[in-house]
């Protein structure tokens, strides 16, 4: 480090006052000592001017008063004028001693009690030349010694002397030193004092800045705002700082020049926002002021806000999870999720969210990692608890800033045990359905078991009569034996897919399979009741992800319905009497419809027509269930269902479910 290096750093840690203060006493000594030389330097020439001309007055005195004296060679009269000169008044400390000498150098007079030093004459006068100032010594003191001719008209008679006392001139020029260095002194000692003064005053926001600043670096905001003197307001008085429900007007919509809303308080005489006029440094401690405060309030509304949503985080009913989208890990947990997945908090903390729900959380993390924004709704998700068990939830997913990082707030709802009472609703519907469909089937099954019935005794009695059975005839009894008894076993089989309770996991389903599955049933009787049946089913049907067992509940839920609209208007001997049955892809999504040719629906019953236990029906004839529960499998893969209906006309209905692998969540 350089010596101009090593200054500057000592310079930049001295402080601002010490600055200030340094400043304004260099500058004050500096014009003090440049006013002081400059006034000693004229003072003390005019002083000592003004002596040498007050000798020289004396002088030329006694030479135009003594020239007379001198002619007459009067020496009485010439010494009495010189004493009287030497004498008067304060001239006594001044004048040393005159003396008169005549033109050849004899000494006339002199006020001098012993006899006059040569040396004293040697200050003599050159030709031409009036008078002359030369200093010289007289015993142990400085004199200077001032020499004017005396004339006589056009002659010079002699020469006067006039010694004027050194000692006395730097007497005077001491004292007036001194004044000097009294002044200088007095104005620096007022100088120091009013520089200490006015440094303090003009550092000491800056102090109370800093100490301020200091402070709220170190998180404490509870310390009085004051800056400057004369504030004794405190801040707890404030009714802003009291009861943050609603904003203050000064910090909230102070600067928008609109006028304050009923929402928004706005004191009379408002004790803390205040703006001094005039000096810079002061008008910055206001400024600061009013910042500090103002995060003070909001600070004290942030925390007020913490603590309530923080209360409702811990005591929530469902569990709640901080997911980081980063790492898809869990940030933090409320209570109760412990208690429903089994974990200990310590272990929840850090666990991969993916852990709980492998099958359906990434779905949720890929959302908000490559879509983000808005919350998400994800219905019916399968969860873990700790051990492998597990259960239902309903997810409601919302982006959030956790500790200056992206995350999600994910609140999980238990609905196990609702959808074991649906499935149960819904495996009752499908009982009651198989009681409808009791008569059917049995006639379904009878027409194999007759057919069977009928070849076996055919083999039976060409046995007992002997008889041989043509090779090419045996077998064809053979096989339509065969084929009606798998006939019979599928119709079993399709009567216990139908009857048995649907697994939880979702599976790929084709909206033709279930649809075929029902009419295999219950064709046989529809026809029998005179209602034909006509497919329009799209061979290229995309899949969809739901259980095949529930939608054949659905499909004959429509199906049923629609026969009960088609008896409602035909006695089954005449009229219209189809069952129009559809699929289709349409863009991502699958439909299905079931279209009857019945008497239509009202327009205010389409509006009710899905709730339950509404019905149109006779009583006794339905407990309005089977279209609500209709709608919530639909829902619950995600599916649409509409009606198309105009009185006297039939009715549409048309079901869209996404196609698998494009199912989307709704947004909360």
């Amino acid at each position: 480090m350089t010596a101009g290096e090593r200054r500057f750093s000592r310079l930049a840690r001295i402080g601002l006052r010490e600055k200030l203060l340094i400043s304004m006493l260099a500058a004050v000594l500096f014009i003090s000592v440049a006013i002081a030389l400059i006034s000693r330097y004229i003072l003390v020439s005019s002083l000592t001017n003004e002596l040498e001309m007050r000798g020289f007055a004396i002088a030329h005195s006694v030479a135009e008063r003594g020239g007379s004296y001198i002619l007459d060679n009067d020496v009485p009269k010439l010494l009495a004028l010189i004493f009287d000169e030497a004498r008067l008044r304060q001239r006594k400390d001044l004048v040393t001693y005159i003396f008169i000498e005549d033109q050849a150098g004899n000494i006339l007079a002199h006020t001098l009690t012993h006899p006059l030093p040569d040396n004293l004459r040697a200050n003599t006068l050159s030709p031409g030349k009036n008078d002359s100032i030369k200093l010289m010594e007289l015993g142990h003191q400085e004199v200077y010694d001032l020499a004017a001719a005396i004339h006589e008209g056009l002659y010079r008679i002699g020469t006067v002397h006039v010694g004027l006392n050194k000692r006395h001139i730097d007497t005077l020029v001491g004292k007036l030193r001194v004044a000097f260095l009294g002044f200088i002194s007095a104005v620096v000692i007022i100088s120091i004092i009013l520089s200490s003064w006015l440094s303090k005053r003009i550092t000491k926001p800056v102090s109370d800045l800093t100490r301020l600043s200091d402070e709220i670096s170190r998180g404490n905001f509870d310390i009085p705002l004051k800056l400057g003197s004369g504030e004794d307001w405190n801040s707890a008085e404030c009714p802003a700082f009291s009861n943050t429900d609603l904003p203050c007007w000064h910090f909230d919509q102070s600067r928008s020049g609109q006028t304050p809303a009923e929402t928004h308080r706005k004191c009379a005489d408002c004790a803390f926002y205040r703006k001094h006029e005039g000096d810079e440094v002061i008008q910055l401690g206001d400024s600061f002021r009013n910042m500090v405060w103002s995060i003070k309030l909001y600070r004290r509304r942030l925390r007020e806000s913490e603590e309530k949503y923080r209360s409702l985080f811990d005591s929530g009913p469902d569990p709640i999870f901080v997911v980081d989208c980063a790492t898809s890990r869990i940030r933090d947990a409320n209570p109760r999720a412990t208690e429903l997945y089994g974990y200990p908090m310590d272990e929840l903390i850090g666990l991969d969210f993916l852990q709980l729900g492998p099958e359906h959380n990434t779905v949720c993390l890929d959302y908000f990692a490559e879509i983000g924004g808005g919350c998400v709704y994800y219905p019916k998700r399968l969860h873990y608890k700790n051990g492998g068990e597990p259960f239902f939830v309903n997810m409601h997913a919302c982006p959030i800033s956790y500790r200056g990082k992206q995350a999600i707030i994910i609140a999980v709802t238990d609905i196990t045990e609702l959808i074991e009472k649906d499935a149960q609703l819904i495996q009752a519907g499908k009982m009651k359905s198989l009681g409808e469909m009791s008569a059917g089937m049995a006639h379904e099954i009878n027409q194999p078991l007759n057919a069977i019935k009928v070849g076996s005794e055919f083999l039976s009695m060409m046995q007992e009569e002997d008889l041989e059975i043509p090779k090419e005839h045996f077998k064809e009894v053979v096989n339509e034996i065969s084929a009606q008894v798998d006939r019979a076993a599928e119709i079993i089989d399709t009567l216990r897919s139908f009857g048995r309770k649907s697994d939880l996991m979702e599976e790929s389903v084709n909206l033709n399979q279930p649809i075929r599955a029902v009419l295999s049933m219950i064709r046989r009787q529809f026809e029998l009741d005179n209602i034909r049946f006509e497919l329009e089913l799209d061979e290229g049907l995309r899949p969809v992800q739901a259980h095949s067992n529930r939608l054949q509940q659905v499909i004959f839920n429509l199906v049923t319905n629609a026969r009960d609209a088609i008896n409602d208007i035909s006695n089954g001997e005449g009229g219209d009497r189809r069952i129009i049955i559809r699929t289709g892809n349409e863009a991502q999504r699958v439909y299905a419809e079931v279209e009857d040719t019945g008497g239509g629906i009202d327009e205010k019953d389409q509006q009710r027509i899905f709730e339950p236990f509404f019905t149109t029906k006779e009583a006794g004839q339905g407990m309005g269930l089977g279209l609500a529960i209709t709608y919530g499998i639909i829902k619950d893969y995600g599916g649409e269902i509409r009606i198309n209906s105009t009185k006297g006309q039939g009715t549409v209905f048309r079901m869209e479910f996404p196609a698998a692998g494009t199912r989307g969540e709704s947004k909360a």
